[in-house]
């Protein structure tokens, strides 16, 4: 392994397990191994109903309310 992915790896140590299999999943698809689909939860489903609804209709963030956002996660 090089010193990079040691750093990943060791990184991703540090994360809760839900984060660490989340992005055990993404590698694995980026090194070409399908992995199943994640099943929706059904606050989830419907959170992601209401986002597209909300596009369709063309209902944006503010600029305000993106940055509030960022900052919120320290972004």
């Amino acid at each position: 392994m090089t010193k990079l992915f040691d750093q990943a790896v060791d990184t991703v140590r540090a994360l809760s397990p839900d984060a660490q299999d989340e992005l055990a999943r993404l590698l694995l698809q980026l090194a070409g191994q399908e992995q199943p689909a994640i099943a929706l939860t059904r606050e989830e489903a419907d959170s992601f109903e209401e986002s597209l609804g909300q596009a369709s209709r063309g209902e944006r963030a503010t600029d305000e309310q993106v940055q509030a956002v960022w900052a919120k996660h320290g972004l």
